[in-house]
């Protein structure tokens, strides 16, 4: 792994005043494994962590202005899955939802509208939902590298299951079928995230054994032309497959390619 200076970007060492200490670097995901859990509960503890990030953050920014040891920021890493719901970001639509208050009653589901980047999207059991709230500066502070490096992280995984998996131009996400002119191009795993002075919120979803009427619902991501799919349907009836397995499949892919290591919370 390279020196924490190495790591900075040499533009940012460049700026701070004389004399001030470079930020630790902290190379660490505290992972959390917290299982089925509701959504609005699971949001509001992803903001409580990122602010307790940014906290630090300004701390830091006031450490550099007096020379004082500036501490590390902390990286958090959420894995679970949702009862059924639906969520739309701030550039979706929301005539993409095809449920009216009582039908979402009718099918065990709630909606909500959030802060993240993306239109709108469902999560449900069988779904792997991965919250990642990292300070970029700790790693790389490029939004587009954090994306493809998530999918990336989704892509080795599902090779893993024999599926060759990959991305579709200017469409956000992981896909079967992907190559341009393929017959019928399908979505496994969905991204969407909102990034605040390089700490991250939200993060991903991989239908691993979803009930797929649920897409159903919905105009998936904005996109009216192409499918959703899951682990356990491509690998066929015959298949067995959980969340649990895939979750620790995934998570060594993530932190290989983030250069971290895992810190259990």
């Amino acid at each position: 792994m390279a020196s924490s200076v190495d790591q900075f970007p040499h533009q940012l060492l460049d700026a701070l005043p004389v004399g001030a200490a470079a930020p630790l670097l902290n190379p660490t995901l505290q992972v959390q494994r917290l299982g089925l859990v509701e959504y609005v509960p699971t949001w509001h503890y992803q903001e409580e962590l990122m602010d307790a990030t940014l906290a630090v953050k300004t701390q830091n920014r006031q450490a550099e202005t007096t020379g004082a040891a500036p501490a590390p920021t902390p990286n958090h890493l959420l894995l679970c899955e949702h009862p059924h719901t639906y969520t739309l970001g701030k550039s979706g639509k929301p005539e993409h939802l095809l449920l009216n208050e009582a039908a979402l009653t009718a099918h065990g589901a709630s909606f909500h509208r959030i802060n993240r980047g993306g239109d709108i999207t469902y999560h449900g059991p069988g779904q792997l939902v991965g919250y990642p709230i990292l300070d970029l500066d700790n790693f790389r502070p490029d939004i587009h590298w954090y994306l493809r490096t998530l999918e990336e992280a989704v892509i080795r995984t599902l090779a893993e299951y024999g599926l060759r998996a990959g991305r579709i131009a200017g469409l956000t996400g992981v896909w079967l079928d992907w190559e341009e002119g393929a017959a019928n191009p399908r979505k496994i795993c969905a991204l969407g995230v909102k990034c605040s002075r390089w700490v991250t919120l939200h993060g991903f979803a991989l239908n691993v054994n979803p009930d797929l009427n649920y897409f159903g619902h919905i105009v998936p991501c904005g996109i009216t032309d192409k499918a959703v799919t899951s682990l356990a349907q491509e690998l066929g009836s015959g298949a067995s497959v959980s969340v649990a397995d895939v979750q620790e499949r995934l998570l060594p892919h993530l932190l290989e390619l983030l250069g971290a290591s895992e810190v259990r919370a």
